[in-house]
């Protein structure tokens, strides 16, 4: 006995893509920190006070610290660490022209160009490269079923 249930599907699909412009940014903050033993500190003119600074374009700027030790010849210790933020620009940041933050990826707009791409009835795939941040993507699949 012979059976000729058999069935063929063609399928072809195209995609093309342009990306788009990017810009991604990370502004780190301020940070400050004294520590002291033995030591007195004073913001130049009131003894054991530690200034609280002044902060401007959302940068902290410390005040002066000094550290006078308590016991003349005696142990002391006295530790100061600022990290200085990113400012805060007046404007968002463009492609290629990004602010001055510590963390900044940039990528330009693709272009399409001669971006293209065509599939044939018999199956004849044609994709032409674009420009720059361009892909062009195509598929023809045959599938056979016997039953």
């Amino acid at each position: 006995m012979a059976r000729a249930d058999l069935s063929h599907k063609l399928s072809t699909s195209t995609q093309l893509t342009v990306n788009a412009g990017i810009t991604q940014t990370k502004r780190i903050g301020s940070s400050f920190s004294v520590s002291g033993t033995g030591v007195d500190t004073t913001d130049g003119t009131t003894a054991n006070t530690v200034s609280v600074g002044t902060i401007t374009s959302g940068v902290y700027a410390p005040g002066t610290i000094a550290a006078t030790q308590d016991v003349p010849g005696a142990s002391f210790a006295f530790s100061q660490n600022y990290t200085q933020a990113d400012a805060v620009p007046t404007s968002a940041p463009a492609v290629g022209a990004v602010a001055n933050f510590s963390d900044v990826t940039s990528h330009a707009a693709g272009t399409a160009g001669s971006l293209a791409g065509t599939i044939t009835s018999q199956g004849v795939m044609t994709l032409t490269a674009g420009g720059a941040g361009s892909t062009a993507t195509g598929q023809f699949v045959s599938e056979i079923s016997l039953n």
